[in-house]
């Protein structure tokens, strides 16, 4: 039987950046409503999500960056007894609440799990819906809207805690996973494959050189054609010949045409497709091992749609 995993915490609506803020935590109802009127919800496995242990954080983050988020969290929590502010800025975009460690810990935890469920056979390939994202938290540093890198953690969780030689990233956020790249670029065990808007936001990735990258800058208002020649150009030839063990997907839906946090054109189709495409080279090379992370998608419906078309391949259904 084909087994699907879908990791959730309700810590995850907990963490919010503010009033009118696009990562939400109604992005997570979109996502859970439409696949429970669609019924795709139905063939899923779920699981609550635990939180990661420090020590598998530190895999792929500095000490002091985790310190300084919990000594965020600690000061904010002080300053609010006292009467103060509610939120704490990291960047324009990027602040915490009181929550935000808990439920970045297990957005993280969620991705682990994932993964030792995967590789124990119990799941062929898994989902996690979390919140906050990953992709663009650096080594050292949160930034756009991110914390702590869950996919990063979770690649190098697979190859140092189940001993896996090779496994791959594949990033189809509009934004560059420049949190990504700077944890992984030269590590010659993880090949990352992403195409992302450029020039846009984070302003990074079309000049990166390291060997295991395969970046593919495109301009705006691209629309699926031009992401479906990326794809059969680039990444699947570096894929096979890498021939990952297991694949790890940051799963950024704001490519889509209706979301106006960039300025693509994908539609669910895309998402369908490119979702084939990754199981195609996971079934050959990598027993099927899959683990997805959601990371971008701001307009609810085309987000709540797309999340649904990526599912459905990923489940059989």
């Amino acid at each position: 039987m084909h087994k699907t995993g879908y990791y959730f915490h309700p810590i995850f609506r907990k963490h919010e950046m503010g009033e009118g803020h696009p990562e939400c935590p109604e992005r997570l109802d979109a996502i859970n409503d439409w696949l429970l009127a669609t019924g795709v919800l139905d063939a899923l496995h779920q699981y609550q999500a635990p939180a990661a242990p420090i020590t598998d954080i530190e895999l792929a983050h500095g000490r002091m960056h985790i310190a300084s988020i919990r000594g965020l969290t600690d000061g904010l929590r002080d300053e609010i007894e006292a009467g103060g502010p509610t939120h704490a800025q990291i960047d324009p975009d990027t602040s915490l609440n009181v929550h935000t460690w808990d439920a970045a810990l297990c957005a993280a935890g969620a991705a682990l799990a994932a993964t030792d469920a995967v590789m124990a056979g119990e799941l062929e390939n898994a989902f996690c819906a979390v919140r906050p994202p990953g992709h663009h938290a650096c080594h050292d540093k949160a930034m756009g809207f991110c914390f702590f890198n869950n996919v990063a953690i979770a690649a190098r969780y697979a190859l140092e805690r189940h001993g896996l030689q090779r496994v791959a990233i594949i990033d189809f956020d509009v934004h560059h996973g420049n949190g990504t790249e700077d944890i992984v670029a030269g590590d010659p065990r993880i090949l990352m494959a992403s195409f992302f808007q450029h020039p846009f936001y984070p302003y990074g990735g079309a000049q990166s050189d390291a060997p295991n990258l395969v970046n593919v800058p495109l301009p705006a208002y691209s629309k699926g054609d031009a992401v479906r020649a990326a794809v059969q150009e680039h990444w699947l030839p570096r894929l096979e010949a890498f021939a990952p063990e297991m694949v790890f997907i940051s799963a950024g839906f704001d490519a889509h045409r209706e979301d106006e946090m960039g300025q693509m054109g994908l539609v669910e189709a895309d998402y369908a497709w490119m979702t084939e495409q990754i199981k195609a080279v996971a079934a050959r090379h990598a027993k099927g091992r899959i683990v997805s992370c959601l990371e971008g998608g701001y307009h609810l419906d085309a987000l709540a749609r797309s999340v649904a078309a990526h599912i459905r391949v990923l489940a059989d259904v």
